[in-house]
């Protein structure tokens, strides 16, 4: 009897401890999924400028419960799992405005394409704590400033395509190590400085990233992209000064020579005639 009212106590002190192990599990497990996805749209709605309407779905109503049924949404170019937002698809949409710091909200996102619109600004360093991203394409619009480094944050990231914007500043060197990165596009931009050797070169001394992938950058320079024509000309001139003032010096000093010989010579001549006046006849 003793040995089974210990157990009963026992259970009773563990019964309490066992419901603080479980909301305490819960409570991890709830900030680990993070975000808030309902603030990542409504931040993002609130960022872009749709003139031709297609955000019309994106109300009150459907923005307070975005996923729901597992996979299933009401607004136009998002794409959910297990009540998640997984995906925002808005391209060639027509929007404009910026692009919002509150995409950060949308911790599961795999996969933003604003390509193709008109949208402006610069791209958020708040996007590198999207960590299970791997496709961000913010092509063809008129964003500016430079690159954030801190995508490189996002080690999942398996495309990124800025080209054709108005980006500005260096190829951020980091970049260069996101392993499973295969589609990198920074062509038709303004970037500026050298193109990270990490970005540019294998151990097999093929280019990781081709031409394609950084041409239209008037003052990026280095491996893959060939010499620029301007420096081709800076060399030949250089030859030109230099084996122009080679052929002065070299006529200087033959003129210099000439000179010289030609005073000894009077000089000589001179001397002898006086030599000439003192001898007897």
């Amino acid at each position: 009897m003793k040995v089974s009212g210990f157990g009963n106590s026992l259970s009773l002190c563990t019964l309490p401890l066992l419901m603080m192990l479980f909301l305490l599990l819960y409570k991890v497990r709830s900030q680990s999924g993070g975000g808030d996805d309902k603030a990542c749209l409504s931040g993002l709605k609130t960022a872009l400028q749709d003139s031709r309407g297609v955000l019309v779905s994106w109300n009150a109503n459907n923005l307070l419960t975005p996923c729901f049924n597992q996979t299933l949404t009401q607004l136009t170019g998002i794409n959910c799992n297990e009540n998640r937002i997984v995906s925002i698809l808005l391209s060639s949409r027509g929007l404009g405005g910026t692009v919002s710091s509150a995409l950060a909200n949308c911790s599961f996102l795999n996969m933003v394409d604003f390509s193709d619109n008109q949208m402006t600004g610069v791209i958020p360093t708040e996007l590198g704590g999207l960590q299970l991203l791997a496709t961000l394409n913010l092509s063809v619009n008129g964003l500016t400033g430079s690159i954030p480094e801190d995508l490189s944050n996002c080690t999942y990231l398996n495309v990124l395509d800025l080209h054709r914007n108005s980006l500005t500043g260096v190829i951020p060197q980091s970049l260069g190590y996101l392993e499973r990165l295969k589609v990198f596009d920074v062509s038709d931009n303004d970037l500026s400085g050298p193109i990270p050797v990490s970005l540019a070169n294998l151990s097999s001394g093929a280019p990781r990233f081709n031409i394609s992938s950084f041409r239209g950058n008037k003052h990026l320079y280095g491996f893959p992209l060939p010499l620029p024509k301007n420096r081709n000309l800076s060399v030949l001139a250089i030859v030109g000064i230099g084996l122009g003032s080679g052929l002065i010096s070299l006529f200087i000093s033959f003129t210099a020579v000439c000179i010289w010989l030609r005073v000894s010579e009077q000089r000589l001549a001179a001397d002898e005639g006086k030599i000439s006046q003192l001898m007897p006849e």
